[in-house]
C-alpha cells in the first residue's frame, strides 16, 4: 500500500454481485421446476454438471459477502441477509456459521484449534494412501461442516438459527409446490461439487504446501470466471475487503509482489496431484500457535 496506494481504491463494494447473485438463484429455483419429472439417474447428472457448479459458485459468493463487498461495512446487516439469500439453493443451511469460522481462517491462518481449514490429526494419519485421499475429497463437505464442532466448537448464534429458519422453510416449499427432486438436486449438487470436483481444486489449491516455504497459492485459470475470482488467493488474503471481481487488478498493479511467487495452472492437476503424490495429503498444512487477538 505505501507504494502502490492506489489499490486502496479497489476496496468497497461490488455493485454487480447482488445482481449476479441474485441471477444464479433464480436460475436454480427455475432448474427446481425443470428437474421435477426427470428421472432419479438425470437428477444426479444434472446436480453434478449443472446446479451443483451454481451452489459451490454461490458458496464462494457467500465467502465474497461474508467480508461485506455486496453492500459494504456499513451496512453489515444487509450483507448478512444476502448471505442467507444466496444461500437458498445450498439446501442446507451455511452462510452465517461460515461467517463466523472464516474470520478466524484470516486472522489465524494456520492456526492450532482456531483455523478449522485445517485437517485433524485423524484426517491426516488416516487418509494417506491415494484411495484414502480420493475418499477424503469426495467427503470433504462432511468434514468441513463437522470439524469446527470438534476442533472449535462455538455457541449457536441468532443468525445462524434464522439462517436455517429461512433455508429449511423454502425447502419445505419447493417440496410442497414441486415435490422431492427439486430437493434432492439442489442438496446432491452441493454435496457433489464441494467433493469431487475441478471446481472443488480451489480448496486443496489455496493453501496446502506444495512447495516447501509457500503456504497460500493463487491460481490464475478461467476457473476464476465461475468463481468469484477466489483463484487470486494471496491477493484475497493480502486484501481481503477487496472484491473478487477487482483482484485481478491488484496483481496488475502490484505485479512484482506477485508473478515470481509459485502459483497453481490448473484445480485438476491439483486433485491429480494430491492423490497420487505420495508427499500431498491432509497434513500438508502449516500448523501455527497463534494468540488470540483482543477484541475491539
Amino acid at each position: 500500500l505505501a507504494k502502490y496506494p492506489e489499490i486502496k481504491t479497489l476496496m468497497g463494494p461490488d455493485p454487480h454481485l447482488k445482481w449476479i447473485v441474485s441471477g444464479m438463484v433464480f436460475m436454480q429455483l427455475l432448474a427446481c421446476y425443470l428437474v421435477k419429472d426427470l428421472s432419479w439417474k438425470w437428477i444426479f447428472f444434472w446436480a453434478y454438471a449443472f446446479g451443483g457448479c451454481i451452489n459451490h459458485s454461490l458458496t464462494l459468493a457467500i465467502h465474497d459477502i461474508s467480508h461485506n463487498v455486496a453492500f459494504g461495512n456499513k451496512q453489515a446487516k444487509w450483507n448478512r441477509w444476502f448471505a442467507v439469500f444466496a444461500n437458498l439453493p445450498i439446501g442446507i443451511p451455511y452462510s452465517a456459521s461460515f461467517k463466523k469460522y472464516h474470520i478466524d481462517h484470516h486472522r489465524y491462518l494456520g492456526g492450532d484449534s482456531l483455523d478449522v481449514d485445517i485437517p485433524t490429526d485423524f484426517e491426516g494419519w488416516f487418509f494417506c494412501t491415494p484411495l484414502r485421499k480420493l475418499l477424503w475429497l469426495f467427503l470433504q463437505p462432511l468434514f468441513y461442516s463437522l470439524r469446527p464442532l470438534y476442533v472449535n466448537p462455538k455457541a449457536i448464534t441468532r443468525m445462524e438459527i434464522l439462517n436455517a429458519l429461512v433455508q429449511f422453510s423454502i425447502d419445505l416449499i419447493i417440496y410442497y409446490l414441486w415435490g422431492l427432486k427439486p430437493v434432492i438436486y439442489l442438496i446432491a449438487g452441493t454435496i457433489l461439487c464441494l467433493g469431487f470436483h475441478p471446481i472443488s481444486g480451489h480448496f486443496i489449491a489455496e493453501h496446502y504446501m506444495f512447495l516447501k516455504g509457500y503456504e497460500t497459492y493463487s491460481y490464475y485459470g478461467p476457473l476464476n470466471w465461475l468463481t468469484f475470482n477466489v483463484g487470486y488467493h494471496m491477493e484475497h488474503h493480502d486484501f481481503p475487503s477487496i472484491p473478487g471481481c477487482r483482484l485481478p487488478m491488484v496483481k496488475k498493479i502490484a505485479a512484482e509482489y506477485y508473478d515470481n511467487l509459485p502459483h497453481h495452472q490448473s484445480w485438476i492437476r491439483v486433485l491429480w496431484d494430491f492423490v497420487f503424490d505420495d508427499t500431498l495429503g491432509p497434513y500438508s498444512r502449516v500448523k501455527r500457535l497463534c494468540k488470540l487477538a483482543k477484541e475491539s
